[in-house]
C-alpha cells in the first residue's frame, strides 16, 4: 500500500469530517477511503479514529499522526511549488568557466546587466584558460574560444574571432618583417602554450595550406602575458582578433602576412545536456547571444 496516499487519506477524512465527504473531496470511492485508513491503522497496531453512526473523532493516537501527517503533506506541497517555480524562473546559483583574457574584457562588462535582469540568480565565476571538465568539476556553462570536437557537451555559438600573426613595428625595424610563413623559424616567437597545434603554425595562403615549425623563445598559457612580451618588442604572437584589436587599430602591432590566413575560432557557450536545462543555464545563454550579436562586427 502507498503510505502516502494511506496518509493522505487519513487526513482528508479528518479534515471532512466523514468517510463520504472525504471521497467526494479525493474522488474516490467511500469504500476505497474506508479500506485505505483500515490499512493504515493496521499497519501502525493503533487505532486513529473513533467511528459512531454520527461523528468521527481522532484517538489520542489519531491527533498525534494527524499533526506530523498534516506537516509532512503541507512540507511537501511547499517543496513541490518550490520545484515548479524553478523549473520556470532563473533562480539559485550558477558556476561558469571563461577563459581569462576573455572573461576579464569581455565578460566582465556583462556581469551587472545580467544580474540586474535576473536577481535570482547568484553568479560563481571563474576564469582560467585550461579547458575544464564541467560534469566532474561542477560548472553548469562554460565558454570556450575553439574549434569544438564533437563531444557529449551541448553548445551556442556565440561569435567568432580571427587568429592574427603580428608584431610590434619596434620589433619588426630591429628583426626584419617576415614576408612567408617559412621566415617565423628565423624569428622569435612567442608561444600560448594551450594552441592546439603547439609548435606547429598552418597557414592558407594564396597556394593552399603552409605549415611551419617555430621554436619559441617565451611559451604562457595566458594571452594577455602573449601579448604584453609583443608589445615590449619581445616577438611575434598568433592571438585572437578580441585580444590584439585594440593594438592593430592604434598602431601598437601589426598584422604580418595577411594574405595569410590562420583560421578563425568558435566563441562558443557549452553545456553539459539539451535535456532539462535549468533556466538560469537558458538564461545566461539566451542573455550572452544577444549580447555578442550586437557587437559581433567587433570581434
Amino acid at each position: 500500500m502507498d503510505r502516502f496516499l494511506e496518509m493522505k487519506t487519513f487526513c482528508a477524512v479528518v479534515d471532512a469530517g466523514s468517510f463520504v465527504k472525504a471521497s467526494e473531496t479525493l474522488g474516490l470511492s467511500k469504500a476505497a477511503v474506508s479500506r485505505y485508513v483500515a490499512e493504515l491503522e493496521s499497519r501502525l497496531g493503533v487505532r486513529l479514529l473513533h467511528r459512531t453512526t454520527r461523528r468521527l473523532s481522532l484517538t489520542e493516537e489519531g491527533e498525534l499522526f494527524f499533526t506530523r501527517s498534516r506537516d509532512l503533506l503541507t512540507g511537501l506541497d511547499e517543496a513541490e511549488t518550490e520545484i515548479r517555480s524553478h523549473s520556470r524562473a532563473a533562480m539559485g546559483l550558477l558556476r561558469v568557466n571563461a577563459p581569462v583574457t576573455f572573461g576579464i574584457r569581455h565578460l566582465g562588462p556583462l556581469w551587472g546587466q545580467f544580474c540586474s535582469a535576473h536577481p535570482r540568480v547568484k553568479l560563481d565565476i571563474t576564469l582560467a584558460d585550461r579547458t575544464v571538465d564541467l560534469v566532474e568539476e561542477g560548472y553548469d556553462l562554460a565558454i570556450r574560444i575553439a574549434n569544438l570536437p564533437s563531444s557529449t557537451l551541448i553548445s551556442k555559438r556565440l561569435a567568432t574571432t580571427r587568429m592574427v600573426l603580428c608584431a610590434s613595428p619596434t620589433y619588426l625595424q630591429q628583426h626584419g618583417t617576415p614576408l612567408h610563413p617559412d621566415d617565423l623559424s628565423n624569428h622569435i616567437i612567442i608561444a600560448y602554450s594551450y594552441w592546439s597545434t603547439r609548435d606547429e603554425w598552418t597557414f592558407e595562403g594564396p597556394a593552399g595550406p603552409v605549415s611551419v615549425t617555430t621554436k619559441p623563445l617565451m611559451r604562457s598559457n595566458n594571452g594577455d602575458s602573449c601579448r604584453a612580451a609583443a608589445l615590449s618588442h619581445l616577438g611575434i604572437i598568433l592571438q585572437p582578433s578580441f585580444l590584439v584589436g585594440d593594438d592593430l587599430a592604434s598602431g601598437a602591432l601589426i598584422e604580418l602576412m595577411p594574405e595569410f590566413h590562420s583560421g578563425e575560432l568558435g566563441i562558443y557557450a557549452v553545456y553539459p545536456s539539451r535535456k532539462q536545462v535549468s533556466p538560469k543555464v537558458r538564461a545566461l545563454v539566451d542573455f550572452l547571444a544577444s549580447q555578442f550579436a550586437l557587437t559581433s562586427s567587433a570581434w
